[in-house]
């Protein structure tokens, strides 16, 4: 097996070992240490799992197009945020009260419009400023939040739609609307990455920025495009998340981003940009939540997830820079 093969498959193809050696271990520790009596693989306990992958899942997708691109976007919690105040909110507003339940649509348009905004802004401020995503991100991570918090104070923002409800928890074929949701989105991203020029123009940009511009790529718009995008599918996950809750707090999808990006990287996503895969960070949030509730399955608190799960991040991008070295020595201190 040649080098740059075994590096694809380790990148690609981990993730999938990974999730099966989480499912063995969990099953055998949760039958020693778990409270419960439940089987970790019950197929309840596996479709549960599928439906709470949703949320950070469907960003996700958009984070690994931003990532591929040689970018990141660090403001998604706090877009899920402020699009799900505006997508319950706008449900109670005067102007609609004659709508009935056909509110529910426009109440969706609003809060998904308000996403593709929201990534407008980055992806405009990125592309006619120069200044690195990260940077712009961290910006609008704050400046959003601050807006959550300026649009109800500190109260939570609610309003329990049961026509909603409904929609959200009916299942089809055994899976509930979220995950459909899911699927759904990583079939779309899928397509879009493998099978469209924009796809392929995200790879070439993220690989190598000024050949892209040589080649008569237009790179701003293209990232603008793609920041409207991971906007549109974080307001996406909130329409999907809180058409079921009901309920927004002024800190919800706090620490999303890291958790998102943790999922991507962990599919095999280079932060660098250039490489990535839609179908690998699908395993990636699946080995994300399926870590979490293992962690819990066996009574472990949430810092000891949250420390096993950096302790994996770091794991991960040691590797990654492991099997990316060009052969340059690296400086020894």
């Amino acid at each position: 097996m040649q080098a740059g093969t075994l590096s694809t498959f380790l990148k690609r193809g981990a993730i999938w070992g990974f999730i099966l050696f989480e499912l063995i271990f969990f099953s055998v520790a949760g039958a020693f240490l778990s409270l419960s009596d439940k089987a970790f693989m019950d197929l309840d306990n596996m479709l549960r799992l599928f439906k709470q992958s949703a949320p950070i899942g469907i960003i996700a997708m958009g984070m690994t197009i931003i990532m591929i691109n040689g970018n990141i976007d660090l403001s998604v919690g706090a877009t899920f945020a402020l699009c799900a105040i505006v997508l319950l909110d706008s449900l109670t507003w005067p102007i609609f009260a004659g709508l009935g339940d056909w509110v529910i649509p426009v109440s969706w348009a609003l809060a998904l419009l308000t996403g593709v905004l929201l990534g407008a802004i980055n992806g405009l401020i990125v592309w006619k400023t120069g200044v690195d995503a990260f940077i712009v991100t961290l910006g609008s991570m704050l400046g959003y939040r601050g807006l959550v918090f300026m649009y109800n104070g500190e109260q939570p923002t609610s309003h329990l739609n049961w026509t909603l409800v409904d929609f959200a928890e009916t299942q089809f074929l055994g899976l509930h609307t979220a995950t459909w949701f899911l699927l759904a989105v990583t079939l779309v991203i899928w397509f879009l990455m493998t099978r469209t020029i924009h796809g392929r123009n995200a790879y070439a940009i993220g690989d190598n920025r000024e050949a892209a511009v040589n080649a008569g790529i237009r790179v701003g718009p293209h990232m603008m495009i793609n920041f409207m995008i991971i906007g549109f599918l974080a307001a996406l996950s909130a329409v999907v998340f809180y058409s079921e809750s009901g309920s927004v707090n002024p800190n919800d999808g706090e620490l999303y981003e890291l958790w998102i990006i943790t999922a991507v990287v962990l599919g095999g996503t280079k932060l660098t940009g250039g490489a990535g895969s839609v179908i690998s960070t699908f395993g990636g949030v699946l080995a994300i939540q399926l870590l979490r509730k293992g962690l819990g399955h066996i009574g472990a608190d949430t810092s000891t997830v949250n420390l096993v799960i950096g302790l994996i991040l770091i794991a991960v991008l040691y590797l990654d820079r492991q099997l990316n070295r060009k052969g340059a020595e690296e400086l020894k201190i």
